[in-house]
């Protein structure tokens, strides 16, 4: 049983974040119950509540994202990857060496030890990465801060672009409003258990979203399931979604990182600013609007950046289709580029 202090927080944190997205709402920014949790989330946890999301709730709203997308982009991300598959390429492979020479140049000015710099400038899979990065020696610390510094920086900017480039923000809403009927969602619910379960026990990175996505997307496409989800089960997922990143923003995480945050702040702005010079490129090669490219080039993370996408009416198959595919080559190439950085380490660094 949680202490009465505990639930207080927690009480307290609801209201914080109910009254953050409520304004963000009023300012009409897209994915404002993403963003509200996630700021008063951040100002919980910097100040020593020690709350903490469970992993089976973040899994579990990542599942019902993962439906959100399936319903809106239907059988077409395969489609889009097969159409526009050497500029999605160009657009993963950029990203990655973007953030790989920011890992690259971190670790030979010494702002953060060892490869632990490799594993916090990667552009997605920040729970993965966190994960691995232990098992190669990183400090999962800091590598959570600058992880979750990224996300959190991400969500914020590619919140504004979406506010600013929209061309009818009062018109969007934080999902669908059409009615749902009760055998849609136990379908829909079905498929993401379902899903998820089974890209989990398989190992497939972040697969509580990717496995209800995929399912969902190829039985959605074909007729045979009617994905729905009322809008209150997608606003609690958002909400919990953005209180797990923002609650992993710790005093002590802080405490270790102070002196390494202006670096690590330098370094995701300027990955952040780097893709959306390039999203800005792709406008001038692909039939796309300037928001579809800034979110499809954005560093991550897959989660938010679907919610942002979704909401803000931009091309969601395009979108899904570069982070997807990037999220897959950023894990498969995250071990060989940390050993690639180790060896630049100057000495005494490590």
């Amino acid at each position: 049983m949680p202490s009465l202090r505990t639930l207080g927080l927690w009480v307290a944190l609801v209201a914080a974040s109910a009254a953050i997205s409520y304004g963000l709402m009023r300012a009409q920014f897209p994915a404002a119950l993403l963003l509200g949790p996630m700021i008063g989330a951040i100002a919980f946890g910097v100040g020593g509540s020690r709350l903490h999301v469970p992993r089976s709730a973040f899994q579990a709203s990542q599942a019902l994202i993962g439906c959100l997308v399936a319903h809106a982009v239907t059988g077409q991300i395969a489609q889009t990857l097969l159409e526009d598959g050497p500029l999605i390429v160009a657009v993963v492979l950029v990203t990655v060496a973007v953030s790989g020479v920011v890992g690259w140049v971190l670790t030979r000015l010494r702002v953060l030890p060892g490869t632990t710099a490799a594993w916090g400038s990667s552009p997605g899979g920040a729970s993965a990465m966190v994960a691995m990065a232990e098992d190669f020696g990183a400090d999962p610390r800091l590598v959570a801060f600058m992880q979750y510094v990224r996300v959190a920086a991400v969500v914020f900017s590619a919140s504004l672009a979406a506010r600013f480039l929209m061309a009818n923000p009062a018109a969007v809403g934080s999902g669908s409003a059409e009615a749902v009927e009760p055998l849609s969602l136990m379908a829909t619910l079905a498929v993401a258990v379902i899903g998820a379960s089974a890209a989990l026990a398989l190992r497939v990175p972040a697969g509580a979203q990717i496995g209800p996505m995929v399912l969902g997307s190829l039985l959605h496409a074909t007729g045979v399931v009617r994905m729905a989800l009322p809008v209150p089960l997608l606003e609690l997922a958002y909400a919990c979604i953005g209180m797990y990143v923002g609650l992993r923003f710790t005093r002590e995480t802080l405490r270790l990182t102070v002196t390494a945050l202006p670096g690590i702040l330098v370094a995701t702005f300027s990955v952040i600013a780097l893709c959306a010079a390039w999203g800005w490129g792709l406008t001038l090669l692909l039939p796309i609007d300037l928001l579809t490219a800034v979110l499809a080039t954005s560093p991550g993370g897959l989660d938010s950046v679907a919610i942002i996408a979704v909401g803000s009416k931009a091309d969601v198959s395009f979108v899904l289709a570069v982070q997807t595919l990037r999220l897959f080559v950023v894990l498969l190439t995250g071990p060989l580029l940390a050993k690639w950085i180790s060896r630049s380490v100057p000495e005494g660094a490590a």
